[in-house]
């Protein structure tokens, strides 16, 4: 099993290690005994989601000054869960030395009361992930621990650094030796090759990227905390007590009784240390670009980025969807979870009863076996069924929030005239997604984005719909609120537009993966 328990800088079991268990590195109870399909306990589970979204990267937590850290890291991790189920790690601090524990699956798996218990200390990192095809590894998890000439250092992200190759190549042919696919493991080395105090070292670092990253750095007895000078991924401030809190969405907060202080500015780096916080630059905020996506589809609906309640800009993108693209029908409905805000809005606009025409079966995201050919294809229905007595003889408004491929909304279209529907009119509260990201998304390859090869038209015809309309640019800017006066209202818009706000060198950049990977 490929769990550990680190401290210090030896790997300490988190089983004694007796009669058979041993052969297996002492990684998992006799009782906690597990089969699966891959290497790993929920390896590659979500590649091939049936429903057809871009993926989030991973996220984020951290704690600094509060005597159950870990405590806190796992909750918050719990509640950043949907932005990475695949794997998870917190690594604490105390006296000097680091504990750490990393695993396959989710949080709420891989950890349990003794492991926390042996993650003692009044700081924290803490990091969930999903992976990219190919790098489903335990070796990749983070919170990524290091060895360098001022003791240990654990480092984290969200994002993606679009000139690591550059900088990874650049390295190796100086010595470096990388132990990890890992785009994080560049800033270690960066870090440890400099002459320089940790913060100036850091600076230094992050100097030399270019991408969209939100990074936690802990040492003996700093942490670290800094956004891209484009601000592509949320990061946000918060206090309990006297601790200090940082986490990826602030519905993290929540879960924990945290109070929201501020979002971390692009190009800000904060440090806490034994005298306090300290705010201050490694860059100049370049042209702000907050991802749409964390708007339209990745963050929870509770959290608030640039305090924009989500569900609230979602109810505003249907709203905005009913003025641009109204249709007459009998019921509205959303696909769940993410586009249920953005369903409501739509019919309050209209006036047209919103009503639950899908349900989703939350508990078939992980299975033991691998299904057969036949069940595969048909695994839209183990996940999603329609309600036949509300949408049959009906004309159904399907609200979603993106179509990617195209395949699941063909699926979902057909399923609710196998119900009954007489007419299924599509809409999506975001513009065509037509362009690969480059900051912290996994997306297909350009040729598989449905909206990159086909008009509007031939993708209703491809998907099965009656009608097929998309929320504009400007509608979307109109709902999110965002900053006004600052180009795309301080958003990034390049899945849609292919205006990317930083240079990417496209033969090198990495589209389909993250600093997870």
């Amino acid at each position: 099993m490929p769990d550990e328990v680190k401290s210090g800088s030896s790997i300490r079991s988190a089983y004694p290690l007796t009669g058979s268990n041993a052969s297996l590195g002492g990684a998992a109870a006799p009782s906690e005994a597990r089969f699966w399909t891959g290497d790993h306990y929920n390896q590659g589970n979500f590649q091939e989601d049936i429903f057809d979204k871009a993926k989030e990267e991973c996220g984020v937590f951290g704690v600094f000054g509060h005597s159950d850290a870990a405590g806190l890291s796992y909750y918050g991790l719990h509640a950043l869960q949907h932005r990475g189920e695949e794997s998870c790690g917190i690594c604490t601090s105390e006296n000097g030395e680091f504990h750490f524990h990393r695993g396959m699956g989710l949080v709420k798996e891989v950890f349990d009361r003794e492991r926390l218990g042996a993650l003692t200390g009044d700081r924290a990192i803490g990091h969930v992930r999903y992976s990219t095809s190919g790098s489903s590894l335990l070796a990749n998890a983070q919170p990524l621990v290091f060895k360098y000439r001022d003791g240990d250092l654990a480092v984290c992200t969200n994002g993606n650094i679009v000139n690591e190759p550059v900088i990874r190549r650049e390295l190796e042919e100086q010595g470096s030796i990388f132990q990890t696919s890992s785009d994080t493991e560049v800033i270690a080395h960066l870090i440890a090759r400099s002459p320089k105090d940790l913060v100036e070292a850091v600076k230094d670092a992050f100097s030399r990227l270019i991408g969209g990253y939100a990074f936690l750095i802990m040492t003996k007895d700093r942490l670290i905390a800094a956004c891209d000078p484009n601000g592509f991924r949320p990061l946000v401030l918060g206090r309990l007590g006297d601790a200090y809190i940082f986490a990826s969405e602030t519905c993290a907060f929540e879960t924990i009784g945290a109070e929201y202080v501020r979002d971390v500015e692009p190009g800000e780096i904060l440090v806490l240390d034994k005298d306090g916080l300290r705010e201050e630059r490694f860059a100049p905020m370049e042209r702000r670009a907050v991802c749409a996506m964390e708007y339209i589809y990745f963050a929870r609906p509770d959290s608030d980025i640039y305090q924009v309640n989500l569900h609230s800009a979602r109810k505003r993108m249907g709203q905005q969807l009913a003025l641009e693209a109204f249709v007459d029908a009998d019921i509205v409905t959303g696909v769940p979870d993410s586009s249920i805000s953005a369903a409501i809005g739509y019919a309050e606009q209209t006036g047209i009863p919103y009503e639950l025409g899908l349900i989703k079966n939350k508990y078939t995201g992980r299975t033991f076996i691998q299904p057969s050919q036949e069940l595969r294809e048909k695994g839209v229905k183990m996940k999603l069924s329609a309600v036949r007595k509300v949408v049959e003889g009906k004309r159904v408004v399907m609200i979603d929030d993106s179509i990617v491929r195209g395949t699941t909304s063909l699926r979902i279209v057909n399923m609710l005239r196998e119900a009954g529907a007489t007419e299924v009119h599509v809409r999506i509260s975001s513009p065509p997604f037509m362009n690969p990201c480059y900051y912290g998304i996994d997306t297909p390859n350009p040729n598989d984005l449905i909206a990159n090869t086909k008009s509007v038209e031939e993708i209703r015809k491809a998907i099965n719909a009656d009608s097929l309309y998309f929320l504009s640019k400007n509608g979307l800017m109109e709902a999110v609120g965002g900053h006004e006066g600052e180009k795309n209202r301080g958003l990034c818009l390049s899945c849609f537009d292919h205006d990317y706000p930083t240079k990417v060198q496209f033969e090198l950049a990495k589209a389909t993966s993250c600093s997870c990977d």
